[in-house]
């Protein structure tokens, strides 16, 4: 990148000034692609995820005389989890008091709200309701509310029937949570406000650049380089792994074991049809089974207006398996072979079923639905888009549901100056802003920054 200076007054100069003046220039210039050869920098993030992003966006904030960047193997940051979920804002209900993705959740959508505010991204507070369909879910139900006070959820209550019809009046059930602080945003462009606020305070990003090997440089002051799949290369000081469906893969690349080992569940919505879209103004769920690790099918407004019914859960045949024709056979008989993967399969063997039925045979999620919408039939829905989530799982067959960290300090310099976020569990969107103070602080704390 050449630099301006006062005795180069050119028309391309005074228009980049210009942009500059309207803080667009520093946006675009800044955003690299694979052709770029041979850079250095203090901190390299990879993973342009909702969390890698917002903790590239903390760590520059911190420190703004170290030089970051933020790599990304898909030409588009938010490719996956972050652009492909429901776009719900959790209230922090569901998770076990004092956990730390209870306190993560609640700080994260206070942080949330304030940054959505400040940037005028687009949301709706919309507000959840959980509903009792059956007497056999009401004590569960409770025990969600007692949750939720613990955790320090703000203005949750419990409704009876009538109560609950008066907020949504095509909802049917026993009894039901209010949660009116949950909302609705679209999270990827979420993701890209925090890069451009990262861009904007003179981070570097690059697009196009799949990380495929960790090589220890004979120079002292970047003993790390990263190649690319394409041939190109990075120095860095310090590595931060944020790579969600690939998290394993990457880390297993500078000497960490293969567990937690992620496991891709996909799962897919419908969309109600344009003339049901007003069926519902909140996010409509049940209660959840404490049998199985999934929320169950819940209706959802989107920000853009339409409404999706979902999601179901079944194996995903690749790690970026969207659709079922999505088919990668490595990966599939790695999952396969795993023997977490096989006690999991065999616990959940009937759940499995039902789920994978429900995804080729739409009239049995929608029935899911009609639990507590009855007047939704299955000629008000059509298919809608899917998203993949990064279950990572023990040897065991355990779902790991906590914050994992890797680094391999014994194995030289490489393993002594990568950090890996192997694992940041559900609801990792709305608690983004909050692992990211958290993600800073470890890396302070482990490189002393």
């Amino acid at each position: 990148m050449s630099f301006i200076t006062k005795s180069a007054v050119s028309l391309p100069v005074l228009s980049s000034k210009i942009f500059q003046c309207l803080g667009f220039l520093n946006y675009t210039v800044t955003r690299r692609y694979s052709n770029q050869k041979h850079h250095s920098y203090d901190i390299v993030v990879i993973g342009g995820g909702i969390v890698g992003s917002a903790s590239a966006r903390e760590l520059i904030l911190r420190h703004p005389s170290l030089k970051i960047a933020i790599v990304e193997k898909e030409n588009r940051f938010a490719c996956h989890q972050s652009g492909n979920n429901s776009g719900v804002i959790h209230a922090g209900i569901y998770y076990k008091p004092g956990s730390l993705k209870a306190k993560l959740c609640v700080e994260g959508l206070n942080l949330s709200y304030q940054y959505l505010d400040k940037k005028g991204i687009k949301y709706s507070k919309c507000g959840k309701l959980i509903v009792a369909t059956q007497r056999s879910e009401v004590p569960r139900l409770l025990d969600l509310y007692d949750r939720g006070v613990k955790n320090g959820v703000k203005d949750i209550k419990l409704l009876d029937s009538k109560e609950m019809r008066e907020l949504e009046p095509n909802c049917r059930g026993l009894e039901a949570l209010w949660s009116p602080h949950t909302g609705i945003v679209d999270w990827g462009e979420v993701t890209n406000s925090y890069v451009k606020d990262f861009e904007e305070c003179g981070g570097k990003s690059y697009l196009n650049f799949e990380v495929t090997k960790f090589i220890e440089s004979e120079g002292a002051e970047y003993p790390v380089i990263l190649n690319s799949s394409k041939g190109d290369k990075i120095e860095a000081k310090y590595v931060l792994t944020c790579c969600g469906l690939q998290s394993d893969t990457v880390a297993v690349l500078t000497g960490c074991p293969e567990e937690p080992k992620i496991i891709p569940f996909r799962g897919e919505y419908l969309y109600l049809k344009p003339n049901k879209s007003k069926i519902a103004k909140a996010n409509i769920y049940p209660v959840p089974d404490p049998r199985f690790p999934f929320l169950g099918v819940h209706l959802t407004p989107k920000i853009d207006g339409r409404v999706i019914v979902g999601p179901n859960a079944i194996l995903a045949f690749c790690k970026e398996g969207y659709r079922w024709g999505d088919v990668n056979m490595k990966e599939l008989r790695e999952i396969i072979r795993f023997s977490g993967f096989q006690r999991m399969a065999l616990k959940y063997a009937s759940f499995g079923l039902k789920e994978m039925s429900r995804s080729l045979i739409m009239p049995l999620q929608v029935m899911q639905i009609q639990k507590y919408i009855q007047n939704i039939t299955s000629a008000d829905v059509e298919r809608g888009p899917a998203g993949v989530r990064a279950q990572a799982m023990a040897k065991d067959g355990t779902l790991i549901e906590d914050f994992v960290f890797d680094s391999q300090p014994g194995s030289g310099a490489i393993g002594s100056r990568v950090l890996h976020c192997r694992n940041a569990p559900s609801p990792g969107a709305t608690s983004s802003l909050a692992i990211a103070k958290m993600i800073a602080d470890k890396m302070e704390e482990e490189f002393k920054l």
